[in-house]
């Protein structure tokens, strides 16, 4: 096997889209006469809470009848391998946990989480499909929940963030699945890792602006291409 022992891997809406996961909005239904950037804001909740959180129980009942695709598999086999391995996802489907990964860091957090409006405690994992009542209450103040995402406009979580930088920084090669290599700060930590000294590696069936700065561009489907580099790789040919 390849003797490098420090990974770190970032994925993207690509990897879940494999899976079944719409993007944002899926064909038919009330969701067609919205974007995701007028319901996925700070903005839109306050004025509307109930709107915003049918449009997230929909998403959540989609999600909850997807499956771990085979990348999904793979790079829960890579944590067991590899002894310093951080995979850092965009996506906020949970798959990557079904499928067995636990060094998770989620850039922007988890539709299966919510937190309390009034912050009067840490966030909590509810998988109910519907949740009732909507919006959801908290179980310690009774004040409106809210899912525990990142919405336009917001900051991305300050710990989430200092974890992926430092798995990028110290990482000796990473792999970038199914990102459009364009949403910030994100798109900035497979550059971040180039400057270090990684080895980066993309797997994407279309190019992105990072296409032509890596070491290796594969251009596949993330479940096709990861298991083919992972058996290479396994195999001592990468």
């Amino acid at each position: 096997m390849n003797p490098i022992d420090s990974i770190a891997v970032l994925t993207g809406a690509g990897i879940s889209a494999e899976s079944g996961v719409p993007t944002f909005r899926g064909p038919g239904g009330l969701w067609r006469r919205y974007r995701a950037e007028d319901l996925a804001t700070p903005q839109a909740f306050r004025r509307d809470p109930r709107l915003v959180w049918e449009w997230y129980d929909w998403r959540r009942g989609l999600i909850a009848a997807c499956r771990p695709n085979a990348a999904h598999r793979v790079l829960a086999e890579m944590e067991r391998r590899v002894e310093a391995f951080t995979l850092i996802t965009q996506n906020v489907d949970g798959l990557h946990q079904r499928a067995g990964s636990r060094r998770v860091v989620e850039l922007h957090g988890s539709i299966w989480r919510l937190r309390c409006t009034l912050e009067c405690g840490p966030a909590w994992e509810d998988h109910r499909v519907p949740l009732d009542p909507l919006p959801p209450l908290c179980p310690r103040c009774g004040a409106p929940a809210r899912p525990d995402v990142v919405w336009f406009g917001e900051s991305l979580p300050e710990a989430a963030l200092e974890a992926a930088l430092v798995a990028v920084e110290r990482c000796r090669l990473m792999l970038v699945i199914g990102t459009s290599a364009l949403v910030q700060p994100a798109a900035s930590l497979p550059l971040l890792a180039l400057r270090h000294g990684a080895r980066v590696v993309e797997i994407n069936p279309e190019p992105t602006p990072l296409s032509d700065l890596v070491d290796e561009a594969i251009r596949e489907p993330a479940a096709i291409g990861l298991p083919g580099w992972w058996q290479a790789w396994m195999e001592g040919e990468r």
